[in-house]
């Protein structure tokens, strides 16, 4: 099954995902969650949590039928408080170009202990996963909600980017899936972070509110793009102008084609 129905996402991807306040992709991480949960007999994921708690992640885990909490005392989940475990250094460590941070730099970076800690704990669940997947062939899954707050907390953008770096690079090695969101301030100005996000990123998925703002039966539209790491033949994708919409229920979101109300999933 598709990492996140109906786009036709493979696994062992850096999916970007964009939002806004007017239409934030909670139903997105939250669903790959669910569908990775369900399709996987040994299923082993971490979240990296920056905005919400582990009460808001069990009660919409338990809208898809999904007990949380036994997959935390399995050790299948990992739940990854950031702000409990980070602190923005005193002194930021300038602007600079970071085009050769990889893994390797960043670890060696002072300014960056707290973000090396979770980087850590990051590789340390997923060399825990390929040993317990005893030959089989799965992906684990790693999420990061959001990457925005890092900067916004104080953390110079230099060390944010190298973080996200080397914990692309992390994945990689362990052939896992990253999902990371960023929240978009500015839509018609991409920020910094988020073109540097674009440029390591396999594909973007972009949650957009209406142009006509939320009616009663459309919550927003969400719109597939090729990242800068995408393979040559990708996956069909869907331009802002052919978006699907979708609408949130109690269960998760219904998606349907602009102009319709056939629900494709």
């Amino acid at each position: 099954m598709p990492l996140f129905s109906p786009f036709d996402l493979p696994e062992g991807i850096l999916l970007l995902i964009t939002d806004g306040l007017a239409a934030p992709a909670d139903f997105v991480l939250h669903r790959c969650l669910a569908t990775h949960l369900k399709d996987n007999k040994r299923p082993k994921a971490t979240v990296l949590s920056v905005s919400e708690g582990i009460v808001r992640w069990k009660a919409l885990a338990s809208k898809s039928n999904i007990n949380l909490q036994q997959y935390l005392d399995s050790g299948a989940i990992e739940f990854v408080d950031v702000l409990a475990n980070v602190q923005p250094p005193v002194f930021a460590s300038g602007n600079g170009d970071d085009s050769r941070s990889e893994q390797g730099e960043f670890l060696g970076k002072n300014t960056c202990n707290d973000l090396k800690i979770v980087l850590e704990r990051v590789r340390a669940f997923l060399e825990r996963s390929v040993h317990d997947q005893a030959g089989e062939t799965q992906h684990a899954m790693v999420i990061l909600d959001d990457i925005t707050m890092l900067e916004w907390i104080g953390f110079p953008l230099i060390d944010v980017a190298r973080f996200m770096r080397a914990l692309r690079a992390v994945c990689l090695q362990a052939n896992a899936t990253l999902l990371v969101r960023h929240h978009v301030v500015t839509p018609d100005e991409p920020d910094e972070l988020l073109r540097r996000l674009l440029q390591i990123s396999t594909y973007h998925l972009e949650v957009r509110p209406l142009a006509s703002g939320r009616s009663g039966n459309v919550s927003g539209e969400v719109a597939l793009h090729s990242g800068f790491s995408a393979p040559p033949e990708t996956i069909r994708l869907v331009p802002r102008n052919a978006a699907l919409q979708y609408r949130l229920t109690d269960v998760g979101p219904d998606f349907f084609a602009k102009g319709t109300s056939e629900v494709v999933l």
